[in-house]
């Protein structure tokens, strides 16, 4: 343990945007796992492709976002030391949490090759209350993170805590998935029933005319 703890400081001082990225990659893909297998209860059925998914958000697309904000906060200063958590800490849940939930649920929606309609009807039902609950988890982490973590962790520090959120970002995410392609299926299948009595309907009118 010693000897990566180590060689995660080394890393973190050479590359950090790769080693922040990675561990990023690595903590979200972690996390469809164990939503999958802990929570979902898949088991053989595990949906890999979901967790590659997963796993290039947190990598390519959050892991960057999050490293080049933490770079921004690190770099305020307020007199007051208090203030200066209470300051990043607004900052954090009212600026940068309302739109990377958004960010989350819109890429997660068109990396799965739905349309931006689809983004935003999954936005209306999952985007509130997953930011309220993030509220409830990351307020008081960040509390802590921006009052007693050295600057060069509080990425990793985020990202541990994360693991758990991670899992339930992505339950939420295939909740509502599963949810949009039910909904699709029922509308399929009663626009199918109308164009069948369309056809019917005629047919039927005709048979009847003839044997009058």
């Amino acid at each position: 343990m010693a000897s990566f703890l180590k060689a995660f400081n080394a890393s973190l001082v050479r590359r950090p945007m790769l080693t922040q990225c990675a561990s990023s990659a690595v903590m979200f893909g972690v996390g469809d796992v164990l939503a999958q297998q802990a929570f979902e209860k898949k088991g053989t059925n595990h949906d890999f492709l979901r967790t590659a998914r997963t796993a290039f958000y947190g990598g390519a697309l959050f892991g960057p976002l999050l490293t080049k904000w933490l770079d921004l906060l690190n770099r305020l200063r307020v007199q007051s030391r208090v203030r200066e958590v209470v300051y990043k800490v607004w900052l954090d849940q009212t600026v940068f949490t309302p739109g990377v939930i958004g960010f989350f649920f819109t890429s997660m929606t068109l990396l799965e090759g739905k349309s931006f309609f689809d983004a935003q009807e999954r936005l209306s039902n999952a985007y509130a209350p997953t930011l309220v609950r993030n509220w409830g988890v990351f307020v008081p982490t960040q509390i802590l993170n921006f009052a007693l973590v050295p600057p060069q962790y509080r990425f990793f520090t985020i990202n541990t805590v994360a693991l758990f959120w991670n899992a339930y970002l992505s339950s939420v995410n295939a909740r509502n998935a599963r949810a949009a392609d039910a909904d699709a299926n029922a509308e399929h299948a009663v626009a199918l029933e109308k164009v069948e009595a369309a056809v019917v309907a005629p047919v039927d009118g005709s048979l009847t005319a003839v044997k009058a």
